[in-house]
């Protein structure tokens, strides 16, 4: 249970916070839209860099990426090379498209290539996730601070949403970048305070690596089979997708490469981020390992002393909390760092989406121009309170976070294969982008319920690795329990769920190309600075057609949000 100075590093991470959103936003009375969403475009990359990283390791990863080395054994290794695969197409094929967007809204890349009614998908579709996995972020967050206060969840929930939407409104864009920061900084401390015990409660790194290698922790899977569930092949090209989807076209990332300067500091950030995720990865995959060593005799999951693997960590914090003061409190604090973080940066950037994508076009903008600070902060207050609501309903669902992340590999791929279209391949359409996340979607979305329903059944393997109870030192009363169907599912319903996002990608691309093939028109133009720089000979002059938006003058003014441009 929590001490009271557990209580005290809790409650000061979280008035922290607010201060700093309270800070910005008063030493400021009046910000217009470019400083409350970019920081008018003047930010430092440091900062933005290691918001970058805050924002992309939530409670999900601190809590979850643990658990699943423990139980599936160290294959997911293979997602640090992914991401460093992922970091460098990212510099060289989409970011110098991306980093010369005026909008604080990636979508406004899909208006600007494909039309606006592309951009209302992608827009909407990209706002249902975020919402949802907000939820998801704060529960699981909420649930890591119960067990080890006994205080109900319900109330940590409430305090830690209401206390980011009131800094995040007030505040805005620079609030979110300097409390990522110190937030990242709480974050550091705990993961790296639970890895060394972890390490040393395990007796060491030798004793670690020959527990591993009785428990069969480091055996690295090359197979080709796609139903295998981790393996090189999975794990290496599903992430692939997966991260450039994070490190390139998710709206919050974006948002923050359009702040800076230059083209060279949004390659850097890009980096950045690159190596954070390296490096928290490898910290879970190393104290996931190290958890197994500690508890190889004595599962905590078989011997009910945890109900979900999940809660490893927080188990293994709870017991050694009385040997470290103050170790519950660190540790909680920086879960709710990593959800404070991940909400808030979301809610500016879901502020820049639905006001530019699904406001301001349907008003006149001499209507909207002055009362824009105020509409941006309505804004962050309602999709605020959304998310808090949706909690509600995330903690009644069985199997939703298992459910989210097959979903995630969907949208992934259907996110890097429509800007994939709109800046690799001349050929794409409106029509063949429309038709092509039509048919993912569908395809993709049935092979990922059936996956889940089966799982769910019992009907696919779960791979996970042995464990033992044979030192136990409590009673043990172990139910056997035979769920599995008599005979298999089919196979697309087997496949490794790494495989979804890859699926989607190339079903996207491929149905893209077809369609606009088929639909082409003669004279279609499109604007060389909507394509990416791999595609264009540096000797040839380039000169910039205005013909894709009629009636529409190219701007190279300021950014608004009436008409969407690039540099």
């Amino acid at each position: 249970m929590f001490t009271p100075l557990d209580y005290f590093i809790f409650s000061a991470s979280i008035i922290v916070s607010l201060c700093i959103g309270l800070y910005f936003g008063l030493c400021k009375k009046r910000q217009s839209a470019d400083d409350y969403l970019l920081g008018n475009r003047s930010m430092k990359l440091v900062p933005i860099g290691l918001s970058m990283i805050a924002s992309q390791i939530s409670g999900v990863t601190l809590l979850a990426y643990p658990s699943e080395i423990y139980t599936f054994g160290a294959n997911a290794l293979w997602m640090c090379l992914a991401v460093a695969i992922a970091c460098a197409i990212t510099c060289y094929v989409y970011l110098p498209v991306i980093a010369k967007l005026k909008t604080p809204s990636i979508f406004q890349y899909v208006e600007l290539r494909f039309g606006r009614r592309i951009k209302i998908i992608t827009s909407g579709i990209y706002t249902l996730q975020v919402m949802f996995y907000n939820a998801i972020v704060i529960h699981l967050s909420a649930i890591s601070f119960s067990q080890a206060s006994g205080i109900n969840s319900h109330v940590i929930e409430i305090i830690v949403c209401v206390t980011c939407i009131l800094y995040t409104t007030v505040g805005g864009f620079k609030t979110v970048i300097w409390t990522d920061v110190v937030q990242l900084a709480g974050m550091v401390v705990a993961v790296f305070m639970v890895f060394i015990l972890s390490v040393i409660s395990a007796g060491g790194i030798n004793r670690i690596y020959e527990k591993a290698l009785e428990g069969h922790r480091l055996d690295f899977n090359f197979s080709a089979d796609m139903t295998k569930k981790d393996g090189f092949w999975q794990i290496l090209t599903g992430n692939i997708v997966i991260w450039i989807y994070n490190i390139t076209f998710q709206a919050g990332v974006v948002q923050k490469y359009i702040s800076l300067s230059s083209i060279s500091n949004s390659k850097r950030a890009a980096l950045m981020l690159g190596t954070g995720a390296i490096a928290f990865h490898l910290i879970g995959i190393l104290m996931g390992i190290a958890l197994y060593a500690k508890y190889s005799n004595c599962d905590p999951l078989t011997s009910g002393q945890i109900t979900r693997a999940d809660q490893i960590v927080s188990f293994f914090v709870t017991q050694h909390d009385e040997n470290v003061p103050g170790l519950a409190g660190i540790f909680t604090a920086g879960i709710m760092c990593s959800g404070l973080s991940t909400l808030s940066a979301t809610l500016n950037t879901l502020a820049a989406t639905i006001y530019s994508d699904f406001i301001s076009p349907f008003f006149p903008s001499t209507s909207l121009r002055s009362k824009e600070g105020c509409v941006l902060k309505l804004i962050v207050i309602l999709t605020g309170l959304i998310c808090t609501t949706l909690i509600l309903f995330i903690e009644r669902m069985s199997g939703i976070l298992p459910f989210f992340m097959s979903l995630l590999g969907l949208v992934s791929g259907i996110f890097v294969g429509v800007f994939s279209l709109g800046m690799v391949f001349p050929l794409a359409n409106a029509k063949g982008a429309f038709w092509a996340m039509a048919v993912s979607f569908l395809t993709v979305g049935s092979i990922t319920i059936g996956n889940q329903w089966y799982t769910l059944q019992g009907g696919i393997e779960s791979f996970a690795k042995p464990v033992s109870i044979d030192n136990c030192s409590i009673p043990i009363n172990v139910t056997a329990t035979s769920g599995h169907l008599l005979q298999p599912p089919f196979i697309l319903f087997r496949l490794s769920v790494w495989y979804i996002s890859v699926i989607s990608l190339v079903l996207v691309i491929a149905i893209g190309l077809l369609v606009s093939w088929v639909t082409k028109r003669d004279g279609d133009v499109v604007d060389p600075e909507l394509l990416s720089p791999l595609l264009i000979k540096k000797d040839t002059k380039i000169e910039r057609m205005q013909k894709y938006l009629p009636g529409q003058p190219y701007c190279d003014t300021t950014y608004n949000f009436d008409t969407p441009t690039l540099i």
